[in-house]
C-alpha cells in the first residue's frame, strides 16, 4: 500500500473539512446550532488576524474587544440610520477598524509587551465609554438593532454560509502569509527580534501592518457580530470577550493556523453546548488556559503535529557536515535579487567597509579607542584579541547594533555610522554571532531563506494573495537557499526543524543565512567555537570560497592557528586599542601580541 505525503493528507483533510461545513445547515437539528456555528465563524474571522499579532509577532495584545464593537456600531449606524447598502457597510467597518488600529498601534507598539497589552486594555475601555456618551449616535446604554442582511443571507442557513465565506477567505489570507517571506519574517520578530534586525526586516513596521490587518478583520467580524446578535450594547462588548479572543491563540499554539482554529471551535462551543460550562465560562476559560500551559504549552497546534510525527517513519540521524565547495560557489555568485562584489572590486577605490578612528564608550567605559579597520571584498581580515578587547565591540559597530562615539564608518564611498542594522543588511553587510541565533520553530531552509528577506519584493496584501509573482519569487529564494545549504554541507537536513541541529550545524546554517542576503561583506563572530578539528577544516573551506567568490570577511575568532591559516590580513587588539595590524605572520610573530595573547 502506498503511504500518502504529508500534503496529500493535509489535502485530504481540507476537503473532509469544506465538505462537512458545507453541508452543516442540512445536518443542524435547530437553528440554535447554525447560530452556534455563525457565531464560530465570526470569532475566527477576528481572531485569525488577531493571531497574526499575538501567535506570529508576539505582541499580547488584550484589547480587540474595542476594535470589534467599533466595526459592530459602525454597521448598525451605516445600515440602520443611513440606510446604506450592508455589503458596503461591511467594508466600511473593516476599514474603520483598521484605521483605529492604526492610530492604537502607532504609538504603542513601540512599547515593551506588558505596556503594549495595557495600552490595547485601555483603548477597549475608551472604546466602551465613548460608546456610552455619544447616545444619539450609538444609543448609548440602549443600544442599537442589528440589521439584517439581504437575501439570499436573510436566513440563519443564508447567514451561516455568508459567515463561513468570510472565514475562509481570512483564513486563506492568513494561511498564504504564515508560508511566505513575511511570516518567515513575523516568526523572527517574536523569536530573536536581533536575527530579524540583521537580515533586514523592518521590525517596527512588520507589527504595525500585521496589527492593522488585524482591525480590519475585526471591523468585519464586528459587523457579522452585529447582524448575528440583532442587537448591541456595551455591555455586549464585555472585557472578558477579548480575554477569550487572547486565550484561544494560547490554547490553540502560536505560529499554527490550524491550532487556534481549533482552539476557538472547542472554547466557543463547549460552554454553549453543555450548561453548567457555560455558567463557570471564566472559571473554564481559566481552568483550560492553566493545563494547556503546564501540560502542552506549545499548544494544541503543536500536540497535533507531534502526533502526527509519531506516526511518520523517523529519518533523524546522525549527519556529518560535508561541504560541496562548487556548488557553494556558484549559489553566492547567482542572481537572488542581487549581486554581491566581485573579485575585481576590490581594486576599485572606496570599494571597502572601513572603520576610521573609530571609539565606543558605554558610560566610563572605553570599548574602543581609536581604532580603524578596513575589509576588501575578497579578502579575510582576522580580528584577534584577549576577551574584553572590543572585537564584539567593533563587529557591532560594523554592522550597526551601535553607533561610534567618535569616527566613522564609510561603506563603498558612503558614511553610515548612523544607518540601521536593517539599512546595512541592504546594503550587502551580513554577520553571524556568537551563539547562534536561529528560529527553532522553523526549518532548516525556511531560517536560511529569511536571510533573503532584503531580496523579496513581495507586499504584506501580495503575499496574502498568493499572487503568482509572489509565490514564483519564494521560489527562486528557495531554489537559491537549497543550494546555499548543500554548500555548507547541511542538504541532507534543510528539512529539519532548527532545533533539532548539533552546535556545528547550527554555526553553518547562520553562514548560509548570510550568504542569502547575498552580501558584499560578512562579519563572523567566532564561528569555530565549540567545533571539532574535522569541522573547523571545513569551515576553513567554506570561508575559502566565500572569499573566490569576491566576498569580504571579517573573521572574529580565538582560535589563533585557524585564524592565522585562512586569514590574507590580521589586527590584534587589546583593551580597545590596535596593538598590531599586517600579515598573519607578521602580527604571530610580533612581541606584544606574543606578550597580551599568544603567549610563549
Amino acid at each position: 500500500m502506498l503511504q500518502k505525503s504529508p500534503a496529500q493528507t493535509r489535502a485530504i483533510m481540507l476537503a473532509f473539512s469544506a465538505f462537512t461545513l458545507l453541508l452543516l445547515p442540512f445536518w443542524a437539528s435547530d437553528q440554535y446550532q447554525l447560530h452556534l456555528a455563525a457565531l464560530i465563524a465570526v470569532y475566527w474571522v477576528l481572531i485569525a488576524g488577531l493571531n497574526l499579532v499575538v501567535g506570529y509577532t508576539g505582541q499580547l495584545s488584550i484589547g480587540h474587544v474595542g476594535l470589534l464593537s467599533i466595526g459592530a456600531y459602525a454597521f448598525c449606524i451605516l445600515v440602520g440610520k443611513m440606510d446604506m447598502n450592508p455589503y458596503l457597510s461591511v467594508v466600511i467597518a473593516g476599514g474603520l477598524g483598521g484605521l483605529c488600529g492604526l492610530a492604537l498601534g502607532l504609538p504603542s507598539l513601540r512599547l515593551p509587551g506588558f505596556y503594549f497589552a495595557m495600552a490595547t486594555m485601555a483603548f477597549a475601555l475608551i472604546v466602551n465609554e465613548v460608546i456610552l456618551a455619544q447616545v444619539d449616535l450609538t444609543g448609548g446604554g440602549v443600544g442599537l438593532v442589528g440589521p439584517l442582511f439581504p437575501e439570499p443571507f436573510d436566513t440563519p442557513a443564508g447567514f451561516y454560509y455568508l459567515c463561513l465565506i468570510l472565514a475562509a477567505a481570512v483564513t486563506l489570507l492568513t494561511w498564504n502569509i504564515g508560508r511566505s517571506m513575511w511570516g518567515r519574517a513575523l516568526i523572527s520578530v517574536r523569536d530573536n527580534p536581533v536575527t530579524a534586525l540583521s537580515v533586514g526586516v523592518p521590525v517596527f513596521r512588520a507589527k504595525l501592518v500585521v496589527f492593522v490587518f488585524s482591525g480590519v478583520t475585526a471591523g468585519v467580524a464586528g459587523a457579522l457580530f452585529a447582524s448575528l446578535q440583532s442587537y448591541i450594547t456595551p455591555e455586549t462588548f464585555v472585557f472578558d470577550l477579548s480575554m477569550f479572543f487572547f486565550v484561544c491563540i494560547i490554547i490553540g499554539g502560536r505560529g499554527s493556523i490550524l491550532g487556534p482554529l481549533l482552539g476557538t471551535v472547542v472554547l466557543t462551543a463547549l460552554p454553549e453546548m453543555v450548561a453548567s460550562l457555560a455558567k463557570l465560562g471564566n472559571f473554564f476559560y481559566g481552568l483550560l488556559l492553566l493545563i494547556v500551559v503546564l501540560v502542552i504549552p506549545e499548544g494544541i497546534g503543536r500536540m497535533l503535529e507531534k502526533v502526527y510525527e509519531r506516526f511518520r517513519p523517523r529519518r533523524l540521524q546522525s549527519v556529518a557536515i560535508s561541504p560541496e565547495l562548487e556548488r557553494l560557489g556558484r549559489a553566492i555568485t547567482h542572481k537572488a535579487g542581487a549581486q554581491p562584489a566581485t573579485k575585481t572590486d576590490a581594486n576599485r577605490p572606496g570599494a571597502a567597509l572601513r572603520a576610521v578612528g573609530i571609539s565606543k564608550q558605554f558610560g566610563g567605559l572605553v570599548a574602543l579607542d581609536d581604532v580603524s579597520l578596513t575589509l576588501l571584498p575578497g579578502q579575510v581580515h582576522g580580528l584577534i584579541g584577549p576577551n574584553g578587547s572590543g572585537k564584539t565591540t567593533m563587529l557591532n559597530l560594523l554592522s550597526g547594533y551601535y553607533e561610534p562615539s567618535k569616527g566613522n564608518v564609510n561603506y563603498l564611498h558612503q558614511e553610515i555610522g548612523k544607518a540601521t542594522v536593517q539599512e546595512r543588511a541592504r546594503m550587502g553587510v551580513a554577520r553571524t554571532f556568537q551563539k547562534p541565533r536561529l528560529l527553532a520553530d522553523l526549518s532548516v531552509l525556511d531560517n536560511v531563506m529569511l536571510g533573503a528577506w532584503s531580496h523579496s519584493t513581495a507586499g504584506f496584501m501580495d503575499s496574502a494573495l498568493g499572487l503568482p509573482g509572489v509565490l514564483a519569487e519564494d521560489q527562486r529564494l528557495r531554489e537559491h537557499a537549497i543550494e546555499l545549504l548543500h554548500g555548507v554541507g547541511l542538504g541532507a537536513v534543510m528539512q529539519w526543524r532548527a532545533n533539532l541541529l548539533d552546535h556545528a550545524q547550527q554555526r553553518f546554517l547562520e553562514i548560509a543565512r548570510g550568504l542569502a542576503l547575498v552580501p558584499r561583506f560578512i562579519l563572523l563572530d567566532e564561528p569555530a567555537g565549540g567545533l571539532t578539528g574535522v569541522e573547523i577544516e571545513h569551515l576553513g573551506a567554506v570561508i575559502r570560497a566565500i572569499r573566490n567568490a569576491g566576498i569580504g570577511v571579517l573573521l572574529v575568532e580565538h582560535h589563533t592557528d585557524f585564524v592565522f591559516r585562512v586569514c590574507d590580513d590580521v589586527t590584534a587588539l587589546n583593551v580597545g586599542r590596535t596593538i598590531m595590524h599586517g600579515k598573519p605572520e607578521d602580527v604571530r610573530n610580533d612581541p606584544e601580541v606574543i606578550r597580551v595573547y599568544l603567549g610563549a
